[in-house]
């Protein structure tokens, strides 16, 4: 702990640093966000919370019995059509707090008995969560610190992670810039993506848990399945495959539902088949990615399942 206390300490001067000049995320807006300039995600100079609890809904060995210490920020660095969460990641539903409040939320969170802090969509907040985590370490904070993000990362923000982020849990949407462009306003997705996610794995490396299950550090990818195959799912098992690892745990996430946007784009304005999420199950498989979780609806897949790590949410 007091390594990690050392590495807070000096990184996030240096993270602050960045607000003068805002270039957090890969749109390098450049703003300078101490004078209240706002770049592409709208993000002032507090961080912004919609909502923090104990998730039980999170994969298996990060929520546990007593639930992942989940802080939702506000805005985002993508401007996902079909986004969920559209109402405070995009319409920006303001709830700023003071780094000493959102310090404060960690240490409840850890004091009601959750296995880790759960980060969600935090690249923008980087600097003041680091200033957070700072003052809750100071104070005893001791459990796992998880960065939940939709993978749009730039290597040199995650650099200031490291020694910091116990659990990473990147999403890796798109296998193709196009589709990343029309329906996230992310043209240069791809690429950025990539390179995030093998800086993550570089610094936790393969999952590693407790003796009750519970994950402790190590990197987790999740990728949603689309419809139409608009995804690219194959494209990402095979880079997952070729250039990180093929023991990596996969969520294979099948929750798709149009939302928000997705009615204004007729490829994507449909839930997801059975038939789809089927076949991109498969091609874990094909490209023997056997750790990880596929969803409980996909109930034809007993006999795939068996002897492999591949475990239902």
């Amino acid at each position: 702990m007091n390594n990690k206390l050392h590495t807070l300490e000096t990184n996030s001067q240096l993270a602050s640093e960045k607000l003068k000049k805002c270039e957090l995320c890969p749109r390098r807006c450049k703003v300078n966000r101490l004078k209240g300039q706002k770049g592409f995600c709208k993000a002032g100079v507090n961080p912004a919370v919609y909502s923090y609890f104990a998730h039980q809904g999170e994969e298996p060995p990060i929520s546990g019995q007593r639930g992942s210490g989940t802080i939702f920020f506000t805005h985002c660095t993508m401007h996902c059509v079909y986004c969920q969460n559209y109402s405070f990641s995009q319409l920006s539903d303001e709830k700023e707090v003071t780094t000493e409040q959102l310090s404060a939320i960690m240490l409840a969170l850890e004091k009601s008995g959750c296995h880790n802090i759960n980060l969600v969509t935090p690249t923008h907040f980087v600097p003041q969560i680091l200033e957070a985590l700072l003052l809750a370490v100071q104070k005893g904070l001791s459990i796992p610190i998880l960065y939940n993000t939709g993978g749009y990362d730039l290597v040199e923000t995650l650099k200031l992670l490291d020694g910091i982020i116990d659990i990473y849990l990147p999403d890796m949407r798109y296998g193709d810039n196009e589709n990343a462009k029309r329906f996230s306003d992310a043209p240069d997705y791809v690429k950025i993506n990539q390179k995030a996610v093998e800086e993550m794995f570089r610094q936790v490396g393969g999952l590693a848990a407790d003796s009750s299950g519970i994950v402790r550090r190590g990197l987790i990818v999740r990728h949603l399945v689309l419809p139409n195959g608009l995804a690219s799912t194959e494209k990402i098992f095979s880079f997952i495959s070729k250039n990180i690892s093929k023991d990596i745990y996969i969520s294979l996430m099948s929750q798709y539902h149009p939302v928000y946007r997705a009615h204004d784009f007729p490829e994507i304005n449909r839930p997801l088949t059975k038939k789809e999420y089927e076949e991109a199950t498969k091609l874990l498989f094909q490209y023997e990615l056997r750790n990880g979780w596929v969803q409980e609806s996909n109930i034809e897949m007993d006999s795939m399942l068996l002897g492999t790590n591949i475990k239902k949410m």
